[in-house]
């Protein structure tokens, strides 16, 4: 049985906010389970026993080689894929990285890896779960400057 297609899947997602206001994103590979060739923010799905917060640091670890602060829950998105008739439930997390220079260790997952600013990322094609958290970040967030400062002091 595969998770988002038999059943519903958990997937987590890292909004990760740089110094300079700027969002890191990566563009989605061949052999992903879905939305190749989307740009999106960046996590992975739950396993059993694992904890979200717990998830998405191995998540960032593992395919980009970073450690993150996790900061507040951004929202949960019914991450619903019409044409690829997938579920997938995805809470979705504003972070920081506090060590590291991301870099794509999974190459079959991810074919691409940059910050944009989101004047940038409107230009995008996203991910549907991405479309919803950039607009769900972009009503809370408006100076991205300061909110990459009140996570690494949390």
């Amino acid at each position: 049985m595969k998770k988002g297609v038999d059943y519903i899947g958990v997937g987590v997602g890292a909004i990760i906010v740089n110094e300079d206001g700027k969002l890191f994103l990566s563009k989605r590979g061949k052999e992903v389970r879905n939305e190749s060739g989307k740009w999106e923010f960046p996590g992975g799905g739950v396993e059993y026993g694992h904890t979200l917060k717990d998830t998405l640091k191995r998540e960032m670890k593992e395919e980009y080689g970073i450690d993150i602060n996790i900061g507040e829950l951004l929202d949960v998105c019914d991450h619903i894929i019409p044409d690829e008739h997938q579920h997938w439930v995805s809470p979705s997390y504003v972070c920081t990285i506090v060590k590291g220079e991301p870099e794509i260790l999974e190459p079959h997952k991810c074919d691409e890896i940059a910050w944009f600013s989101p004047k940038e990322i409107k230009k995008l094609p996203l991910s549907i779960v991405t479309q919803f958290n950039f607009k769900n970040f972009l009503k809370k967030y408006q100076h991205t400057q300061s909110l990459f400062d009140t996570i690494n002091s949390q």
